[in-house]
């Protein structure tokens, strides 16, 4: 498993570039996240490193599942790696589960088999349609000391959503269903 050393944690919380991903890794380094979801991995550069400072900040082996459309990306979708490329880059970082798919399909058939998370990461790659709907399969998946880190625009900055934003975005789900 790789490492992570002092002065990369030094460096990964303050100096690492893209610089609005370092919310996420000085959060990851401070409070340890044993069991992380990300939907929308991208270029998995984020992950990466998330993933090494959790192993870091934790002592332990990363429970981490991703999911991402992986080759079933559009020409108009932001980049991303193909499902073998990320289980080759990722496998070695901790316990990982890749599910390839959109969103709201993947966590509609997984979410009871997944549990709950530590930390949810819910990237700008996704498509807004399928993130709409799965919102109430992501408010399954929390616990009440869950963070949720939500990108509303590619290169935007990291939002925290509180657990009564996810709430209402969950209901909006259901009330549309409901029609």
């Amino acid at each position: 498993m790789a490492t992570l050393g002092w002065a990369g944690s030094v460096w990964l919380a303050r100096l690492s570039r893209p610089a609005h991903d370092r919310v996420i890794h000085r959060h990851v380094l401070s409070r340890a996240p044993r069991r992380i979801l990300e939907l929308g991995l991208g270029t998995l550069v984020r992950t990466e490193r998330m993933l090494m400072a959790a192993a870091r900040a934790s002592g332990q082996d990363v429970r981490y599942v991703g999911l991402d459309r992986f080759e079933g990306r559009g020409p108009g979708d932001p980049p991303g790696v193909s499902l073998k490329q990320a289980h080759r880059r990722l496998h070695p970082l901790g316990r990982v589960q890749l599910v390839p798919g959109n969103v709201d399909t993947s966590l509609a058939r997984l979410c009871n088999q997944l549990g709950q998370f530590d930390l949810v990461i819910v990237s700008s790659d996704n498509d807004e349609r399928h993130l709409e709907r799965a919102w109430f399969f992501i408010q399954r998946m929390l616990t009440a000391e869950t963070i949720v880190f939500f990108q509303p625009a590619e290169g935007a900055a990291w939002a925290q959503l509180a657990r009564p934003r996810i709430d209402e975005l969950a209901a909006q789900t259901v009330l549309r269903r409901a029609g």
